[in-house]
């Protein structure tokens, strides 16, 4: 029980010095080109970290109660909210062409670490939901939760960089929501994009998913 203790502790520490790198890498190119054009990584950044801040609630709750309590569910709820802020990140990439800058190659170097933390943020929080589920259900019932899990995430995604809806409109604009988000599901071959960025993200997440997973099992058996 140290060991894991410490282990997350050690990781936690990680995860805040690569932030706090992101923020660095930030701040440099900020100085350089005397703008702050970037700014919103920052944020987005902060948003990839709520869903790993939500999980470890979670953990906290299915400690004490079932999942199916109302308060496990509605935080699951809630994670399932916020998870996709964390994959979103990969679509920043497309801001580089917005402004010209002094150096690219630097905003590139920038950007991958903004979104490294962000998909890395992600992809333990779901690691963790995935080991809860495996305690309660087989490993084939978890591993379709959790694809359908990613698969919203990638729907979300277009939601997101497309529609530009984010979290806080679904409670601040459902009805908005729930009319564009309904025409894109009933009518798909009027939206071509939705099917072929969803899948396009989908494909994307799982296979990084799957890898990572099997990477953690196998260093969870090593004791590395």
């Amino acid at each position: 029980m140290r060991f894991y203790i410490s282990g997350r502790i050690r990781l936690g520490l990680a995860l805040m010095g690569s932030t706090l790198t992101s923020v660095v890498l930030f701040a440099t190119g900020a100085l350089s080109n005397h703008d702050a054009e970037f700014a919103y990584l920052i944020w987005n950044l902060f948003l990839a970290w709520i869903p790993l801040l939500i999980v470890l609630w979670l953990e906290r709750i299915l400690h004490r109660k079932l999942w199916s309590s109302w308060q496990a569910l509605a935080i699951t709820l809630l994670w399932v909210g916020f998870l996709p802020n964390s994959f979103y990140m990969i679509t920043d990439y497309v801001h580089l062409q917005d402004v010209q800058r002094v150096d690219l190659l630097s905003d590139v170097v920038m950007f991958t670490s903004f979104i490294f933390n962000g998909v890395v943020l992600g992809l333990l929080s779901l690691h963790l939901v995935h080991q809860e589920l495996l305690r309660r259900l087989s490993k084939r019932s978890s591993a379709l939760l959790i694809g359908a899990v990613l698969l919203l995430c990638s729907f979300a995604i277009y939601i997101g960089r497309d529609l530009r809806w984010n979290t806080w409109d679904i409670l601040a604009n459902p009805s908005g929501v729930l009319v564009d988000v309904s025409n894109r599901v009933l009518s798909p071959r009027a939206h071509p994009q939705v099917v072929s960025t969803t899948l396009s993200f989908f494909v994307l997440l799982a296979s990084v998913y799957t890898v990572s997973w099997f990477v953690g099992r196998n260093l969870r058996q090593q004791k590395v």
